[in-house]
């Protein structure tokens, strides 16, 4: 079974949605109990990273999210709260990955904030991005960004000066996605089904 956390951080239909076409099961829990009986769980979220933190945090979910040895996914906010921190408060994030979270700052007046549309990952692991090629498209929807670090599995570039980020993070059990695979075609229902099959 895979288990969704409710913490009021959006995109939740999109989610469901996504995995309904893939024919698997699925529950939304804010229950510890549940999460960490669950094969597989997934950490969606969109707006605001402090205040997601502190709605993990307010549950009790913060310690259960970190504690799990299943695989978990993170989407957008979901991978951003898995960082070290976000200027988005600012706030202490779970401190899983090793990346800290910023605002995007624009390096011509043609730059656009937030991050918005289609983009393409490239220096994918496998894992995640098993039978996707680089230059494929996902799609973005966001402020802030992971910078590079150890745990950076696949990479998106942002503005006229081309400046690379974090389209992807792995550490041992757990994966994040900054761009949202359930929105994100073809090349989305891919990465989900490979993390179902991880």
């Amino acid at each position: 079974m895979i288990a969704i956390v409710d913490y009021s951080a959006g995109n939740i239909r999109s989610v469901t949605n996504a995995l309904g076409r893939l024919g698997t099961e699925w529950t939304l829990t804010a229950s510890p109990e549940a999460l960490r009986r669950a094969d597989r769980v997934i950490l969606p979220g969109v707006g605001h990273a402090g205040e997601a933190l502190e709605r993990l945090r307010g549950a009790g979910l913060d310690s259960v999210i970190c504690d799990l040895r299943r695989p978990v996914l993170g989407i957008c906010v979901g991978m951003q709260v898995m960082c070290r921190d976000t200027e988005e408060g600012p706030a202490a994030g779970l401190g899983i990955f090793d990346a800290h979270v910023r605002h995007f700052v624009k390096s011509s007046p043609q730059d656009k904030i937030p991050h918005v549309g289609w983009n393409t990952i490239s220096n994918m692991e496998k894992g995640l991005f098993k039978g996707i090629c680089p230059g494929e498209y996902v799609y973005f929807v966001h402020s802030y960004y992971a910078h590079l670090c150890p745990d950076t599995v696949a990479t998106t570039r942002f503005g006229s000066d081309g400046m690379m980020f974090s389209a992807a993070l792995k550490y041992e059990n757990f994966y994040a996605t900054q761009f949202h695979p359930e929105k994100s075609g073809r090349t989305g229902e891919l990465i989900l089904r490979n993390f179902l099959e991880l």
